[in-house]
């Protein structure tokens, strides 16, 4: 009796909210069509991104009422496997946003639509060319946002002048350190950032004259680069000890916060929130190395707008004129004085704000220090394989040296693996 009494119960609610939400024919209950055409972008921005696309997006919708909009967040390996599998099955997101790495792992699969002969060339030229991804020749992203990169992030109350050096960061570093109530624990360090990571390892790694892979995509992980960087982050924790033992992103994000470290080493996605937590912060590139005379180059990649390879039609008319108004420069304006983000539009490059606020003018000479993230399907490989022999080096139970080789053996396996 429970049972049939539920199942009425469910019944009445299915149909009450047919009523409401659905028109009512001679057949029974249908649901009302919406009329206009629906656009879906999949992508695995932070919340406060997602509240200025929604206000552009809204202004779009106003413009062309006969379209909706809707965005969506993924996670970033949930986005890639599940706009993989959703596009093969010729399903999916219009478009597809993401930093410029997600591209060639979907251009394998022949799920993005090539764009150079879509979007006009006038246009293009419109755009920083380092915003315009091209893979075995052709255009797979037209991006927004230049730079995903990590800088100096330094609190201005306690580091008046940022380190140019990496021994100035080290002298600054340890001048900051400090047991503040006197229980023989460090309350207070001079630089802390998420180092057990391997993306985070890539500014000393290339400032010591190393790189992940060469021109043809080959992993170059056992060079005398990959060695000396890790040597020096072991420096900076067990005999400077101006960084904590421990720190994932969290850890180091809290600590940087709270006004318990003086520097950290940051994304331009972090900028924003440190001034909505009241820091007043300073950007400033990472520092050169003085026995290389190289500057610590982190990876610089743009973001943006790919389309789905099942796209057409009317559908991908609109998703065209809705790329083109995202990347407008009013929309990316509005995003680089919100955000901090690094527009594409060489003419917003050029603005008053871009070329004078110091924030911008250092996010950008960070930008031109940096190296392109790779776009090959095998830096997937090459992450992995550095992982494991990395926090090994950090955890003591293997040297430099023997990481740097088992590094290059691991992703030399893990590739071949791939292309089999």
């Amino acid at each position: 009796m429970k049972l049939q009494t539920s199942l009425r119960a469910l019944y009445a609610l299915a149909v009450a909210g047919c009523i409401v939400a659905a028109s009512v024919s001679m057949d029974g209950c249908v649901f009302k069509r919406d009329p206009r055409i629906r656009l879906t972008i999949w992508h695995q921005d932070r919340i406060d991104v997602r509240i200025v696309l929604q206000r552009q997006l809204d202004r779009f919708m106003q413009l062309h009422p006969e379209v909706r909009v809707e965005q969506l967040f993924k996670e970033t390996e949930e986005l890639r496997s599940g706009f993989i599998i959703a596009a093969l099955a010729g399903q999916g997101p219009e478009i597809v946003y993401g930093p410029s790495d997600q591209v060639g792992p979907f251009e394998m699969m022949h799920i993005i639509l090539p764009l150079e002969d879509i979007f006009s060339k006038e246009w293009l030229a419109l755009i920083d060319p380092r915003g315009l991804t091209w893979y075995k020749g052709h255009l797979y992203q037209v991006a927004d946002k230049l730079g995903n990169h990590l800088t100096l992030v330094y609190n201005k109350k306690l580091v008046p002048v940022p380190p140019t050096t990496e021994e100035e960061l080290v002298r600054i570093g340890k001048s900051l350190t400090a047991d503040l109530n006197g229980d023989g624990k460090i309350d207070r360090y001079g630089l802390t950032w998420n180092y057990t990571e391997p993306f985070f390892f890539i500014p000393f790694m290339t400032g010591f004259g190393g790189w992940i892979m060469d021109d043809a995509g080959r992993p170059t992980l056992n060079s005398r680069g990959t060695v000396d960087g890790l040597k020096f982050i072991k420096r900076l924790r067990d005999v400077e000890r101006i960084i904590p033992n421990e720190a994932d992103y969290n850890v180091a994000d809290i600590l940087f916060k709270d006004g318990n470290a003086g520097m950290i080493i940051n994304g331009d996605w972090s900028w924003a929130g440190y001034q909505n937590a009241g820091l007043d912060i300073g950007v400033a590139p990472l520092p050169k190395i003085t026995t290389t005379g190289l500057w610590c180059a982190p990876m610089v990649s743009p973001k943006g707008f790919s389309l789905n390879s099942n796209i057409s039609g009317e559908k991908k008319t609109w998703a065209l004129e809705l790329v083109r108004f995202l990347m407008s420069p009013e929309n990316q304006m509005e995003s680089a004085r919100e955000l901090f983000t690094m527009p594409t539009n060489l003419q917003v490059q050029q603005s008053d704000f871009v070329q004078q606020n110091d924030i911008m003018r250092n996010s950008r000479l960070q930008i031109d220090r940096g190296r392109p993230l790779p776009v090959v399907p095998e830096l997937r490989a090459i992450w992995d394989a550095m992982r494991p022999s990395y926090q090994a080096v950090l955890a003591g139970t293997m040297t430099p040296e023997q990481a740097a080789e088992e590094m290059q053996a691991l992703a030399l396996r893990r590739i071949k693996e791939m292309n089999e």
